[in-house]
């Protein structure tokens, strides 16, 4: 009696490159998910991979040159390219840089992706091989994960071209956000970033549709879903951090700030004010350009005296003149923002900005760039100073090695500072019980312009 045995096949690996915003890293980790269920793996470099998918961004013509220059390198090291993401959308222009690409698709079309990988690297194994369900891919570390919300953007910026690119405002369901929230926070995440394009106007084209969660009624709109997200809890019994990146500064954002004085959110909000002279946003078309901002920042910090406020600038956009930005140096004076970045206007193909009058000249844009750094940098330096001898609560991101004399570092942030895009806290002396994503109380020592030093109390 003679027996055989059938071995699984090797899966077919697929490598990914994954650029531009948080946005599209949460496209990325879906279409990874997607492609493991259907039997792939994940290659780590270029050399493993049957296939390589580049998610490309598409939002300023420099943003596609590093999305065009890293499919050529693909190209180079791999040879068998997939190409999606926000850039997808000028097919056309990719393929005549790298006519070698083996298909092109555009932002968050999962489906078109997974159809283009199964063609091109058609799967080795079938779907569903394991019997034990697998988890969600993350790309970004076990403690935090982004949480998206919609898709899309409803206002037409004359610097933008998202809408074009992404489309109008689509909701997600806020019983399946919240769903995915509580998931991802029983897998061990201590902090959601909550992300979209306008934040702010989650739920607005559903009508705020309500939806039955935990036995009750609670809308598609930003308020209730943040309030509901301030209820869980990690499997250890710790409050998660949530975070609200992308938020407008609509009338009902002011009901968001109570929730932080309660420790339901993180006392924290990412607004892109991009200009502060009336004139220049009007050209920019910039929703909510109206609001008396000054004054709601006071009454926000009234409420919850530990919020911290960041925004992102364009200097040099067409028409701007020295009053305009003299203008917006004053009022970051006033405003005293913690985290402030600026961009230096960039034509994009497809903005309405592009055909406006009075171009800034390339020269005067490095000026004021560089002034209005100079005041966000003393801004920051001095809020950073007035810290020293407080405690603070800080989320562990990385623990390094002992050194000679046995002591131990570690990198951390404060909730005034999102990964990858504000400071950190530096710590001495950490114990060797210490982990990534553990939530810790450090007194600061010391600080600079950008980040704080302190040890664990």
């Amino acid at each position: 009696m003679s027996t055989s045995t059938t071995s699984i096949p090797e899966a077919k690996k697929v490598g990914m490159v994954s650029l531009g915003c948080p946005k599209a890293l949460v496209d990325s980790e879906r279409i990874l998910t997607r492609l493991r269920a259907d039997g792939y793996a994940m290659s780590p470099n270029y050399a493993g991979a049957d296939v390589v998918l580049v998610n490309t961004c598409g939002f300023l013509d420099s943003a596609k040159e590093e999305s065009l220059a890293t499919i050529g390198e693909a190209i180079s090291e791999n040879g068998r390219v997939i190409v999606t993401g926000c850039m997808g959308e000028e097919a056309d222009a990719i393929r005549a840089a790298h006519p070698q690409v083996l298909a092109v698709t555009g932002a968050h079309q999962y489906e078109q992706v997974v159809e283009a990988v199964h063609t091109h690297a058609p799967p080795s194994q079938g779907p569903f091989v394991d019997l034990v369900p697998q988890p969600d891919i993350k790309l970004t570390p076990r403690h935090y994960s982004y949480l998206k919300i919609s898709e899309g953007c409803n206002h037409s910026c004359a610097f933008c071209i998202i809408p074009q690119l992404r489309g109008k405002l689509a909701s997600r369901r806020v019983d399946a956000v919240l769903r995915e929230a509580e998931k991802l926070v029983a897998a061990g995440t201590k902090e959601l970033l909550v992300i979209s394009q306008d934040t702010s106007a989650y739920g607005v084209d559903t009508r705020h549709e309500a939806r039955q969660w935990k036995g009750q009624e609670v809308r598609a709109h930003m308020t209730d879903l943040a309030g509901e997200l301030g209820q869980l809890k990690t499997p250890d019994g710790e409050q998660p951090w949530v975070r609200l990146h992308y938020v407008y500064p609509y009338p009902h954002v002011d009901a968001a700030i109570p929730l932080m004085a309660e420790g339901l959110l993180t006392p924290y909000l990412d607004i892109p004010f991009q200009h502060a002279s009336p004139s220049v946003l009007r050209a920019m078309k910039r929703p909510a350009n109206e609001a008396k901002v000054l004054d709601r920042l006071k009454s926000w910090r009234e409420v919850c005296p530990e919020i911290a406020v960041r925004s992102s600038f364009v200097v040099g956009f067409p028409g701007e003149t020295e009053d305009d930005f003299k203008y917006l140096l004053d009022w970051l004076e006033e405003a005293q923002l913690d985290r402030v970045g600026a961009f230096r206007f960039e034509p994009v193909e497809g903005a309405a900005a592009n055909a406006l009058p009075d171009p800034v000249p390339e020269e005067l844009k490095e000026e004021r760039y560089a002034r209005i750094m100079e005041v966000t940098e003393r801004i920051s330096a001095a809020k950073l100073q007035a810290k020293i001898g407080r405690q603070v609560p800080v989320i562990i991101d990385e623990v390094g090695e002992p050194d000679e004399d046995g002591d131990i570092g570690a990198t951390g942030r404060s909730q005034a500072d999102a990964p990858e895009i504000d400071g950190a806290v530096y710590l001495r002396n950490v114990s060797a019980t210490i982990k990534q994503g553990d939530l810790v109380q450090v007194e600061v020592e010391d600080a600079d312009a950008h980040d704080l030093f302190g040890v664990i109390t």
